[in-house]
């Protein structure tokens, strides 16, 4: 099973899980109230509602960005610790991190 993970949005963050066999999809979308704080309730919600545990992902998409600073570093980094713990390949690659790209400020 593919996890893919966006939350590069202010608004919103978005978790879908594909099943490349099927072509499958689920999909988590939720308002940003409390940050990206909610992004693991959000894959383990998916995942229950799946029937499914984190050992039967098999790769990991992770949006890298633009976007804004908090929530693009909070996705990669969960991506990257998931890709790290389960041994799979984020973004296509395995044993690589992803790194977060941030919007450009008025200052740069």
């Amino acid at each position: 099973m593919l996890l893919k993970i966006d939350t590069t949005e202010r608004a919103e963050i978005k978790v879908e899980l594909e099943n490349p066999k099927s072509g499958k999809v689920q999909k988590l979308v939720q308002k940003q109230k409390l940050g990206s704080q909610v992004l693991l309730p959000m894959i383990v919600k998916i995942l229950k509602k799946n029937e499914l545990n984190l050992k039967d992902l098999t790769a990991v998409e992770v949006n890298p960005g633009p976007g804004s600073f908090t929530g693009t570093r909070v996705g990669v980094s969960v991506a990257n610790a998931l890709g790290f713990a389960l041994d799979i390949p984020v973004n296509g690659k395995k044993g690589k991190i992803v790194m977060p790209i941030y919007e450009k400020s008025k200052f740069d």
